[in-house]
């Protein structure tokens, strides 16, 4: 039985926590035995068999049911059960029982989880502390001992109990060590597994390339020919398809080589104008399929030349417009492009890519990213796709070490911003030009050759006669000699007695590979071809290779399965032109207006939004760009804008009748509409809101808000003027380039300096809002009171009552409140009014001359939705008390 218990513990195929109770459990019943024996009283060796048998049975049944934190705690029980009765029996603390008790105290520790381990520490420590009690306070109840028999059994309890405790900690360290072990061999068969994977997805993406190129080059050649619209419509659909699997390989190898961390980015030169080109001339034809408007945007100031992974930027693109092309019916998809410098040599980039479509919901955003989630499905079913793309778009956005965020409004299109700092290699700016169109052939049109070459030479290398074949059917028009060697010491051999023009070259050859082959060729003694452009064209398609080709020395790289328009555009770029005559749809083919377009357009970094409702002059509006959701006003005749549709004055005359004139602001989905428009014009958005006790539209705002990353919803705290001073001090920022963080903390820290107080002339207005009851409104009549309204923690409150005529109360207003001249920053003053005259006007003016004078004084009206609340004669000084904020950004109002 212990041979098999020792094997038992030793075996790894049993559970690291079993095989501790096992081994604690067997050291406890071997320490029961010596505690026992240590009661000098009868009843111990009662007690001894009885105990070992409960314990044995206990595991036993707590392993086989797999509870073993059951069987642990009935063990416990026991223990805390007979310690008591070994303490008092075996001469107490003169005895060598405390010592083996610690063992409880291990065998808790290692068997019990969870609250169970807490409870039964606690019953130790307790029952500890009442048998030192009752020992140290009733000694009858310790049975005796001599001093000679108690240092025996002290001495001996503490060898024993030491060495069992060794035994037990040395085989738990050597358990772990085993474990490690384990661990560390399992881990790198994991990677040798990931590294076979990874490898095999590269040998599946190559050779699965290699017959798709054949099928796409021998379907293009029936395209090209002349047969029937039946073969034509076939053709078309063998050629998406293939296109559509050639996707699925490209994702699936993307994500195995992001999730093993093998990507990796390289940053290399590029020019911004070629990315851009290449760009359209992938995706415009889509968009013209499908009934869309292409638009592309470019920031004109760009630098013409930057340093990024070329590679991965025109992937993400692509893969962002290829999305939006996918899931708009109809409208439009648009490209923006803008950039900011952020230091000497760098810049920031934004790319948004932009369309009309079905949009995403809500609830849905947060899972957009995910691999293989397709969020609407239902919806969705009938379009094309794998749920890969856009997981791989943010994977590659992360490792080039930039940001991507998705703003949707269902049914009614998203934008996907992407962020990006890269080197800039050349100050030169990229301007606005006009693209020419790389040579396609497109759906429906007949194709025709892009140059005509016939006393160019042209050798093809590949270890496939399909893919030779292809290459030669595809280049079969532009009448270029053509010569192929199925492997690269053909290839030498050829080239040692012909010259080429250019070569194409194929890299996974046997024995001798592409790679191997160039550079044999670049050294071969009296070889021809030594400084022969070479053009790798090759399946092999995994990450970074257009970088590796570049430094190997390849003069270009072509992934197949490659089209003829793109075979013929990279062999025309390199030949040389006295052997190349273009064909005249080739010098004259453009992209049509409606397509390309460099517009001058560009987004700003950041737009402060607000309310009607926060009472700034147009002059100021216009001065910072501080665009404005209206709220509404309702009437008997119907709903009406704030300000654009209905005055302050007009509505103040209608509600003098005693008609109905209400204050609403706008629904989530008025602020979800002004937020993705304002999202055309700026990469990210602050919107700032009247005080959220006052109204509900900071609460719909931030609803809103969910369906975009790039809005923030702030709060004011205020309303109408003093909310405006918050967002004059936030656009000030935005136009010094503050950042979205500064600029919200430094709103939120404005609050608490803002004075915001109006008093008011009469409270029939705040009665019919609601504001006030129609008891207090009667008192205030009766009593010649007017209301002081100020604003505390975003909450309207009455903070005074001033008695007697208006113009008494006036003075005394304007007293109270310029009552601190040096605690106030003087520099802009907001005097808001609705419904006063000019007289009473001028007499505020003079009194805040008196008292406290100011370098800018604006005399706002009130807009309507104020008005309707506050009725005429209402009026506020509004103002900045002095802080570091105040005295920083108000420079921007001069």
């Amino acid at each position: 039985m212990f041979r098999k218990w020792l094997e038992i513990i030793f075996d790894h195929k049993i559970s690291l926590r079993e095989r501790m109770f096992r081994l604690v459990t067997g050291i406890s019943m071997v320490a029961l035995v010596f505690i026992l024996v240590l009661g000098r009283s009868g009843v111990n060796l009662f007690i001894l068999p009885l105990s070992l048998a409960y314990i044995y049975i206990a595991a036993k049944i707590s392993i086989k049911k797999e509870c073993i934190n059951a069987g642990a705690a009935a063990i416990v029980v026991l223990l805390l059960l007979l310690y008591p009765v070994v303490f008092f029996t075996g001469g107490g603390l003169y005895g060598g029982v405390p010592e083996w008790f610690v063992l409880c105290f291990i065998y808790i520790s290692i068997t019990l989880e969870g609250r169970r381990k807490g409870v039964f520490f606690l019953l130790c420590i307790v029952e500890t502390v009442i048998c030192y009690y009752l020992a140290y306070h009733y000694p009858d109840l310790v049975m005796p001992n001599t001093m000679a028999q108690a240092y025996f059994d002290s001495a001996r309890s503490v060898i024993l109990v030491g060495f069992l405790t060794s035994i037990l900690l040395l085989f738990q360290n050597y358990l772990y060590e085993e474990e490690n072990k384990l661990t560390k061999s399992q881990k790198k068969e994991i990677e040798e597994l990931n590294q076979a994977e990874n490898h095999f997805f590269s040998s599946m993406s190559h050779e699965i390339r290699t017959p798709i190129n054949t099928i796409i080059g021998l379907n293009e050649m029936i395209l090209r020919g002349d047969i029937s619209d039946e073969v034509a419509e076939n053709a078309r659909n063998i050629q998406g398809a293939s296109k559509m699997l050639l996707t699925l390989i490209n994702d699936i190898l993307d994500l195995s080589k992001i999730k093993s961390g093998k990507m990796e980015i390289v940053n290399v030169s590029y020019e911004t104008g070629e990315l851009f080109s290449e760009i359209v001339n992938m995706i415009w034809i889509k968009a013209r399929e499908k009934g869309l408007e292409f638009r592309l945007q470019v920031d004109p100031s760009m630098p013409s030349m930057l340093c990024g992974d070329e590679v991965r930027i025109k992937q993400v693109l692509i893969n962002l417009l290829n999305n939006a092309v996918k899931y708009t019916k109809e409208g439009s998809v648009t490209l923006s492009v803008r950039c900011e410098r952020v230091g000497v040599n760098q810049v920031r980039v934004w790319y948004s890519v932009e369309d009309t479509g079905q949009g995403v919901k809500k609830e849905n955003i947060p899972y957009i990213f995910d691999a293989f989630k397709r969020v609407d499905e239902k919806k969705n079913r009938h379009i094309e796709g794998t749920g890969l793309g856009l997981s791989i778009v943010k994977q590659l956005v992360e490792l080039m070490g930039g940001e991507i965020s998705v703003n949707s409004v269902y049914m009614n299109g998203s934008t996907f911003l992407v962020t990006l700092e890269q080197d800039i290699i050349s100050e030169r700016e990229l301007g606005t030009f006009t693209l020419t169109s790389r040579m396609k052939v497109h759906e429906g049109e007949q194709y025709r050759h892009s140059f005509e070459a016939p006393g160019a030479h042209v050798l093809v290398v590949d270890d496939n006669e399909m893919n030779l074949m292809v290459v030669r059917k595809l280049l079969s028009d532009t009448k270029v000699q053509i010569d192929t060697a199925s492997s690269g010491a053909e290839c030498l051999r050829l080239t040692q007695y012909q010259h080429y023009d250019c070569i194409l070259m194929d890299h996974l050859m046997p024995e001798m590979d592409g790679i191997e082959c160039l550079h044999a060729l670049h050294s071969q003694p009296g070889g021809l071809c030594q400084d022969v452009p070479v053009i790798a064209l090759t399946a092999n398609a995994g990450s970074d290779n257009q970088q590796i080709y570049r430094k190997e020395g390849f003069s270009g790289y072509l992934p197949k399965p490659i089209s003829g328009a793109l075979l013929e555009a990279a062999v025309l770029s390199i030949l040389p032109k006295e052997l190349v005559a273009l064909s005249e749809t080739a010098s004259q083919s453009e992209i049509g207006k409606d397509v390309l377009i460099f517009e001058q357009a560009k987004r700003i970094s950041l737009m402060v939004t607000t309310d009607s409702v926060c009472d700034l002059p147009e002059s100021l509006k216009r001065e910072f760009g501080i665009s404005i959701c209206p709220y509404y006003i309702c009437t008997e005749q119907g709903r009406f804008l704030d300000e654009s549709e209905l005055m302050a004055d007009e509505l103040l005359a209608h509600m003098a009748e005693g008609r109905k004139g209400v204050s609403q602001p706008p629904d989530v989905q008025d602020y979800e509409r002004f937020f993705a428009q304002k999202l055309t014009e700026a990469q990210n958005v602050i919107h700032i809101t009247m005080a959220k006790h006052v109204s509900d539209g900071y609460q719909n705002a931030l609803e809103a808000a969910k369906s975009f990353e790039n809005v923030t919803v702030i709060d004011s705290g205020h309303l109408s003027s003093s909310m405006g001073l918050s967002v004059l001090y936030a656009a000030h920022m935005a136009e010094n380039h503050a950042s979205r963080d500064e600029i919200v903390k430094t709103v939120k820290k404005l609050r608490r300096y803002i004075s915001s107080a109006f008093i008011i002339d009469s409270t029939h207005m705040m009665c019919k809002s609601g504001q006030i009851s129609k008891r207090v409104q009667v008192m205030c009549d009766a009593l010649l009171l007017h209301p002081v309204i100020v604003l505390r923690k975003s909450r309207m409150t009455v903070s005074s009552m001033e008695m007697g005529s208006f113009y008494h109360v006036i003075k005394g207003y304007v007293r109270k409140t310029l009552a601190n001249p040096r605690g106030i920053d003087r520099r802009i003053l907001f005097i808001t009014y609705a419904g006063m005259d000019e007289e009473s006007l001028q007499y505020i003016q003079e009194l805040v001359r008196q008292y406290c004078p100011f370098e800018r004084v604006y005399l706002q009206k009130a807009s309507s939705a104020i008005a309707s609340n506050c009725g005429p004669g209402s009026f506020g000084l509004l103002f900045m008390r002095r802080n570091e904020a105040s005295i920083s950004y108000s420079e921007g109002y001069r």
